[in-house]
């Protein structure tokens, strides 16, 4: 076992402990002298209001998932050109008036969260493919465009400046995580946000069973 494997594995372990420790997200207490951190709820006191919210895992481990990609290297990676664009006229063709409007090929609407709706070609990247794009997150292959061929991909955003701002148009390797099934469905895609980065700790269950 060579060194960058030994790390592959400790990253993965502590993924698995962060999934099933307490309900598997951080607890942050903002109080008068500091934060302290630790696994349940994320409670934040201001005075006599308590605001509680679910998070996702610790961002320590979210960086050297980032960073390193050590992760996900178990994953057949390939190179291609990514694009983004939003659901507006200028990427679309649709107005918000348009019944069409922020709805993907597959049905599906688009989003921007920890799994993204992106658009490729089908021939290469079947709906309900799921990709690690490095610099984005993860994206979940639920549409598809005219101009989208071969290795190329449009990855969603929710504005135009998030488009020029965050990303323009990049070569880059891409982790194939799950190879699509030709469908995407809601469910399947508010199971993998649910479960956010430790979804990747366990077997990307098939879309059937999230109906």
């Amino acid at each position: 076992m060579n060194g960058k494997q030994f790390v592959g594995i400790v990253a993965l372990f502590i993924l698995v402990l962060t999934a099933f420790a307490s309900d598997g997200y951080s607890y942050n207490v903002v109080g008068d002298h500091g934060v302290s951190s630790t696994f349940g709820i994320k409670e934040m006191k201001e005075g006599q209001h308590v605001v509680k919210k679910r998070t996702v895992s610790a961002s320590s481990l979210t960086q050297v998932i980032d960073k390193a990609d050590v992760f996900h290297d178990q994953y057949p990676k390939v190179r291609v050109v990514a694009t983004g664009y939003y659901a507006g006229y200028e990427s679309t063709g649709k107005n918000p008036s348009h019944p069409s409007y922020g709805i993907t090929y597959s049905g599906v609407k688009v989003r921007r969260d920890d799994y993204s709706t992106i658009a490729a070609d089908l021939r290469v990247f079947p709906l309900g493919t799921i990709l690690y794009i490095p610099g984005y997150g993860y994206g979940v292959v639920a549409d598809k465009g005219g101009a989208i061929r071969g290795h190329k991909i449009d990855l969603y955003f929710e504005t135009k400046q998030d488009v020029f701002s965050q990303w323009g148009k990049k070569s880059v390797d891409v982790y194939i995580v799950k190879k699509g099934e030709g469908k995407v469905t809601e469910a399947f895609l508010n199971s993998l946000n649910e479960k956010g980065i430790a979804a990747m700790a366990e077997p990307v269950s098939g879309q059937q069973q999230t109906e």
